[in-house]
């Protein structure tokens, strides 16, 4: 179910406000209103393929049940163990939807095998939510976070906004909002700034990105008779595609958290007005840059004994290869990172 579909915006959205609010007003005391979030996130995530629901329901419950465990141990190696399980359940689960015929293709060209391609289909949102977990999970570890309720857990990771494609959010940012009792009611002027926002990036996804996505699909389905500036306008019209679609996702995804009275941080802040690199990482998806820093970047940085200016180039450069490959399953992206 696409936010930009008339089934989501007459149909879907209204109904999951209406029984959400009417939940926390008639029964404040209980977790009805956010059962039915998750109830209703969970319908939403299998609109079009039923059969990842046990996916991702599976993920939640493994994840709950360790980060359980993590929060009743000290340090020491059995937790060190549990958590480098969470670790491993959470990149494997990955790694084998999203990597695996990618490994079959390359072990079949290196060794000259016939292995079969498995030919799954990647279930939605499975990069953002297995992301959004290990970061829980690691700070759950790190004594930075701590939920006990599977309600609240399960909401944390299916809210529907975020569910597909972010931003990344953290537990310890999204679920007091959940509890305050100001953000359970109605709030018209929350709710006026979400359907603005909301506009702003529909206008984005359906007018610009799509119109973009034209242009670039005619010129990359005609290569053989471009010039200098057809070849250039096809690749800045998928560059305006690229972005235009995914900031547009993530502004509705804004919206619809001020519709909830959940704000939902900003994943992009004009990235093409940067002045360097450095500066446009810093404006692009800022929600998994900040994560690629946070659980990448520093802690195969701090591995080192000398924390010096070439190390930090080495992590650097290991962090953007992780960061490439995480962003598909081909050489392409390999090469990217």
């Amino acid at each position: 179910m696409l936010f930009s579909s008339y089934i989501f915006i007459f149909i879907f959205l209204p109904l999951v406000l209406i029984g959400y609010f009417s939940f926390n007003r008639f029964y404040s005391d209980k977790d009805y209103g956010k059962w039915w979030l998750v109830l209703s996130s969970l319908f939403f995530y299998g609109y079009w393929h039923p059969a990842y629901l046990s996916i991702i329901l599976s993920s939640i419950l493994v994840n709950y049940c360790l980060a359980l465990k993590l929060q009743t141990m000290d340090f020491c190696p059995r937790k060190k163990a549990f958590f480098i399980c969470g670790l491993l359940f959470n990149i494997g689960l990955l790694g084998y939807f999203k990597y695996r015929d990618f490994f079959i293709e390359n072990v079949n060209f290196v060794f000259s095998t016939d292995y079969y391609f498995v030919k799954l289909a990647l279930p939605l949102g499975i990069s953002f939510f297995t992301l959004q977990q290990l970061a829980y999970i690691i700070d759950v570890y790190e004594g930075g976070a701590r939920g006990k309720r599977f309600v609240d857990y399960s909401l944390f990771v299916c809210f529907f906004p975020q569910l597909i494609a972010g931003p990344i959010v953290h537990y310890k940012e999204v679920m007091p909002q959940f509890e305050a009792k100001d953000n359970k009611r109605f709030n018209i002027n929350s709710f006026n700034l979400g359907i603005y926002i909301f506009i702003l990036g529909l206008f984005k996804k359906v007018i610009l990105a799509d119109t973009f996505s034209g242009w670039a699909n005619e010129g990359f389905d005609h290569t053989e008779v471009h010039h200098f500036f057809s070849a250039w306008g096809t690749s800045l019209s998928y560059t305006m595609q690229l972005y235009f679609d995914f900031s547009g996702y993530s502004d509705m995804a804004i919206g619809l958290g001020h519709m909830f009275n959940i704000k939902i941080p900003k994943n992009f802040n004009s990235p093409f007005l940067a002045r360097n690199i450095i500066d446009f990482w810093t404006r692009w998806h800022i929600t998994l840059s900040q994560f690629i820093t946070t659980y990448i970047f520093t802690p195969i940085f701090r591995s080192f004994k000398n924390l010096n200016h070439k190390n930090s180039l080495i992590a650097a450069f290991l962090t953007m290869l992780i960061a490439g490959i995480w962003h598909g399953a081909g050489w392409t992206f390999v090469v990217y990172g």
